[in-house]
This record gives C-alpha cells, structure tokens and sequence, in this order.
C-alpha cells in the first residue's frame, strides 16, 4: 500500500518543490506504537532536489487531541515545530540523525516516521489547559490532597535528625 507521506522525487526536477499534508486521527492509527491517538495538524514541505541529495524543509501546525494532566478532561493541545532532514545517496549508515542515506536505486522518501517523531518532540512535557479552563471539580480535590496540613509540617520538623539540624546553622 503506498503511503500519503511518500514523495517520489525521481521524476522532480532540480530545484524547489512544496507539498502540503492534512494529518488526522488515521495518521496515528497507521501507526501501530503511536502514543497519540488523535489531532488535526498540517505538514508544509519544502523539498530542495539537488544533484547528490535531497533537503527536506518540514513544518508543522495544528493541534493534538489528548487528556489534561492536570483534570483528565479532553484537551486540543496547539503544537507547531520545524525539522530539517538532508537526504543523500549511499550505502553507509549514518550516525546523524538529520542526515538520511538511501539506497541509489529509491525513488522517494516516506515522511511518515519523520512527521510522527517531529509531533512527538513538539509536544509539551506537561499538557495542561490554560489557568481557569481546567474542571474546577478536579482542581480543588487535587489541591485538598496535594497540600499538607499545618499540623503534619510539624510532626516532619520535629522527626529530623539534630545531627542534619545542626547542618543549617552552617551558612
């Protein structure tokens, strides 16, 4: 089955080329390991043919759909992120992993891998909503659970070794 995000550059001519992909919920489902499950996003290429290589210009924009770390509700994550691949000829291994070497007799790259991990690494460490958009329900039990009593402050004072007490009068 040939992929939307392959791109026969055999019969390109030298020079610029752009490509536009809508990326949607069957993107990520292609995908057998994929850790997002759903989002709306666009894929600008810029693809530079040169004699002995390819440069692959990548861009994208849109949103993830996922669940708040903070209340579990749905949340439309923005994301948007640039990735730049150069393509070239050979048989070698690279050890960059910018730099791609295909077989001489390919005719076209496959985006697919590419575009997934470039999702991937623009995503926030921590996707959140913005303050106040999060369940106040949620927020409120995790901050009744989240913050200690005055009295248990205390109690942890009173359990510290006197030998690591004596260490803060130090400085």
């Amino acid at each position: 089955m040939k992929s939307p995000f392959a791109i026969p550059f055999v019969g390109l001519k030298i020079g610029l080329h752009e490509f536009e992909f809508d990326i949607d919920k069957s993107f990520f489902e292609s995908l057998p390991y994929s850790l997002i499950e759903n989002g709306r996003l666009i894929a600008y290429l810029e693809l530079e043919k040169k004699e002995t290589m390819l440069i692959a210009n990548i861009e994208i924009d849109g949103f993830v759909f996922t669940d708040c770390d903070r209340c579990s509700e749905p949340l439309a994550q923005e994301i948007e992120g640039d990735l730049t691949l150069y393509y070239t000829f050979g048989e070698e291994e690279s050890e960059d992993e910018n730099l791609i070497v295909i077989a001489p007799e390919s005719y076209q790259i496959d985006l697919t891998q590419p575009l997934y991990e470039l999702i991937s690494l623009s995503l926030p460490a921590k996707m959140v909503h913005e303050d106040g958009d999060c369940n106040e329900e949620m927020v409120e039990l995790i901050n009744k659970y989240q913050q200690p009593s005055s009295d248990s402050k205390t109690d942890e004072d009173d359990d510290i070794d006197p030998r690591w007490s004596a260490l803060k009068n130090l400085n």
